[in-house]
């Protein structure tokens, strides 16, 4: 069992500089909460997906949803465009899409009397603040690897040109657990891509009679509390969360256990793992954890805002074997017992910033 050793001495919150200031935790607190006031006006439950989407959104991350049809995925990433005033798009992935569908493409224009034939650049639907990719296991791998540029770096290139996303940029993907006719498993290399994969599961009763409520009479008329130039604020606030180097480690360990959970004396868990998350794992879990801190109102990181986002960062990096499938072991069942393995560190916080 890998443990931590608990440190003693005061965590230093060190202020690092910024081209603009960014605003202060409260005022942080106060934007988020008129924000998540105004979504679930809208969406009735489902806390934990809308808490990380906002953490998505200020670590600059992408989302991967899994849930069955009908429970708001859609919905919800539409509203959040609507609540912080970025722009929206949405693809419905099908089996006939190609990559042009979703970056665009160069359309030839005839001559006319008043001008030569000429080339232009179309640009596709990905050219948004906030990309909805609905069922995206449902195209083939040739268009799910055209997101892979735009995703990891922010822009697409069409013929010899190339065109920047705006800024900020979130794709919120979805998938349905539940059909495997005409879908494609996601590449590795795209799911790596994604920050966070959330699991959805159904309302509880009473979210589920709001919901029924809700629906007999005109939806609300949801309010922009916010703009991009806000979220780019808060993104500016999360970069100066402060984490210490043992809640680092901490992420750092949960991620290589996932490698080798013989390590960490779980020698049985290795016929069931194929590959271990990647070092993007690590990182995710790091910067996913900063933005948590600062919804939950702190300017420090917590080993448990990284032990919070533990399973939503690395249960879709796991690539299980055909035993895992075989036994119907799935990768929360081995993160369950990982997690469980490692201790998590104690910091004792100092209540004054050390100079």
């Amino acid at each position: 069992m890998r443990t931590f050793p608990e440190r003693e001495d005061q965590v230093r919150m060190e202020s690092r500089p910024t081209d603009t200031a960014p605003p202060r935790v409260a005022q942080v607190q106060e934007r988020l909460e008129a924000a998540l006031f105004e979504i679930k006006r809208v969406i009735a439950g489902q806390d934990q997906a809308l808490e990380r989407v906002l953490v998505c959104l200020l670590s600059g991350g992408h989302l991967l949803i899994e849930g069955v049809p009908g429970l708001a995925k859609t919905l919800t990433i539409r509203t959040v465009s609507d609540v912080l005033g970025g722009t929206f798009g949405r693809i419905q992935f099908t089996p006939d899409l190609v990559p042009s569908d979703l970056v665009g493409t160069r359309i030839y224009r005839p001559a006319t009397s008043t001008r030569d034939g000429s080339f232009d650049t179309e640009l596709g639907p990905v050219f948004c603040n906030f990309l909805l990719a609905d069922e995206i296991n449902r195209a083939p791998a040739k268009v799910q690897s055209a997101l892979l540029e735009v995703m990891q770096e922010r822009q697409v290139t069409i013929g010899t040109a190339s065109h920047a996303v705006p800024d900020p940029f979130l794709v919120m993907a979805t998938q349905n657990p539940i059909e495997s006719e005409g879908t494609y498993p996601l590449p590795e290399a795209q799911v790596d891509r994604f920050m966070l994969k959330v699991v959805v599961d159904y309302p509880r009763h009473d979210e589920e009679l709001t919901v029924v409520h809700r629906s007999l009479s005109a939806p609300p008329a949801v309010r922009q509390v916010m703009t991009v130039d806000d979220l780019k604020a808060l993104q500016r606030a999360t970069r100066n969360v402060y984490v210490d180097p043992v809640v680092a480690a901490y992420a750092v360990a949960l991620t290589t256990a996932t490698r080798d959970p013989g390590a960490h004396g779980l020698p049985q868990l290795k016929p069931y793992i194929g590959f271990g998350a990647s070092p993007r794992g690590s990182i995710n879990l790091v910067h996913g954890a900063r933005a948590l801190a600062l919804i939950r109102g702190r300017e420090y990181v917590l080993p448990q805002d990284v032990l919070a986002l533990a399973k939503d960062v690395l249960r879709h990096r796991l690539v299980l074997t055909y035993q895992a499938l075989a036994e119907e072991v799935g990768a929360d069942a081995i993160l369950d017992q990982l997690v469980a393995a490692i201790t998590l560190p104690r910091i004792d916080m100092a209540r004054e910033a050390v100079a």
